[in-house]
This record gives structure tokens, sequence and C-alpha cells, in this order.
């Protein structure tokens, strides 16, 4: 989704024309989320972008979109540019701490009886 949203709309407050911004953001992350996943990915993840223009945009942390939004709405922007583009994500295994021996590891005499 790229799409530039207008933050000052004749005959609505600025406050609901915000809410409505991030609510069909919200939508979207939703609608994406529920798609199939293709084989050998675990999750869908998101490259995220906001900006009060296309050019200006940043690249912002998911987590952080919509506080992005709302920065750019407190810069009395007129409009802000939203970029949410989903790619495949693959979880990462943990490491393991210091110390720590995986059960795989150990010769079946140490073990206790």
């Amino acid at each position: 989704m790229r799409k530039t949203y207008p933050l000052h709309v004749e005959g609505r407050h600025p406050d609901r024309v915000l809410d409505a911004v991030k609510h069909d953001v919200r939508k979207y992350l939703k609608r994406e989320r529920r798609r199939d996943l293709p084989e050998g990915v675990d999750f869908w993840d998101f490259d995220c972008k906001v900006g009060d223009s296309k050019d200006s945009a940043a690249v912002v942390h998911l987590s952080a979109l919509i506080g992005g939004i709302d920065e750019v709405a407190k810069a009395q922007a007129t409009q802000v540019y939203v970029e949410v583009l989903a790619t495949h994500g693959k979880r990462q295994p943990r490491p393991l701490p210091e110390g720590a021996v995986l059960i795989d590891d150990l010769e079946e005499e140490s073990l206790p009886e």
C-alpha cells in the first residue's frame, strides 16, 4: 500500500480524519496478515515508510508506524504519505546462553538413570 492521505478535509474535524487514516492502515495490515503464507515462510513482515510526502518519507519499524503518522499530524502537515509493503519473514533461532548444552550433544553415558 502506497497512499497519500489528506489531513485537512472540509467539514470534518482533523482528529476524526487522523483516526480514519490510522483505521485504514490497521485494516490493511489485518487483511495482509490473513493471506496464506508461501512455503518456507514463517510470518508476514512489513517494510514501512511514513512522512509528509513520498520524497521525505522515512523508514520506520511497524511498531512505530502509527506514532509516525501522529508525528506528521502534530507538525501541522496538510497530508501524510504511508507506505506499507508485505514481505516474507523467516524466524531466526535464538542464540544459546553461554555454557548451555543441548540434550542432543550429551552422550548417553552421561545421562542419569
